[in-house]
């Protein structure tokens, strides 16, 4: 087994699957049986999800809305995406635990590195929600905080595509894909791996960064018994 303890970031996007927007109850479903696939094999796993197929804080403003309102939007966005998660995690018998970056019990317990530590050790699978609590960040920044304090082996992204790219392999197709990468590469190169803080973060806490295709389902399999399906990033 390649890594011990993880935090995954899902898109938010993703969980729209075929439909466009809100939650795709099979994407959903295959997310769950994924990690019900891992948590199986006794990896401690915390989850960050984002919000993009409900809302966004940053289009949000661009429309007209206060910033901080609308990145609360957007945190609330991802307390909704947990509390799915969650649902499909119980359907097929994983124990897990929501906890939230603002105080709204009993829609989850209010988020404490040691509780998370904790819960994850006695084998229920973490799901932190409301981004960092605070408007301005987003949930990669979020993801990268969490994962810092867990204490994780690695930061898993699961996205749309196989990897980090030279370009946008959707809008480029000359874009050439990176097996491993340094994450001053990713800053110099100005790639979209994640936002600027969330890359620094990794960066200074040597929290490497392993980007794949959360989309194909057993992937996360494949990441875990070390296969090379996506890119590294790494010190």
């Amino acid at each position: 087994m390649r890594f011990k303890r993880i935090l995954l970031k899902l898109s938010g996007e993703s969980l729209m699957g075929k439909q466009g927007y809100g939650i795709d109850p099979e994407r959903l479903g295959d997310y769950a049986r994924q990690i019900k696939d891992v948590h199986d094999m006794g990896v401690e796993i915390g989850i960050v999800i984002g919000g993009g197929n409900i809302f966004r804080g940053l289009s949000g403003a661009q429309k007209g809305f206060d910033r901080v309102k609308g990145d609360q939007m957007g945190m609330m966005a991802t307390v909704i995406n947990s509390l799915a998660i969650s649902s499909a995690l119980d359907a097929v018998g994983v124990k897990n635990k929501v906890l939230t970056a603002i105080r709204m019990e009993p829609v989850g317990e209010f988020y404490s590195k040691w509780r998370a530590i904790e819960a994850m050790e006695q084998g229920y699978v973490c799901i932190f929600s409301a981004g960092t609590g605070s408007p301005y960040f987003t949930t990669d920044t979020g993801s990268s905080l969490r994962g810092v304090e867990i204490e994780a082996d690695v930061m898993l992204k699961g996205t749309r595509v196989d990897g980090v790219y030279t370009a946008d392999p959707e809008k480029d197709p000359t874009a050439t894909k990176f097996h491993d990468i340094t994450y001053q590469e990713v800053l110099n190169r100005g790639l979209k791996v994640m936002d600027l803080s969330a890359v620094c973060m990794c960066q200074d806490n040597n929290l490497p960064i392993y980007v794949f295709n959360m989309d194909i389902v057993g992937n996360l399999r494949k990441v875990m018994e070390g296969e090379d399906i996506g890119t590294l990033v790494h010190p």
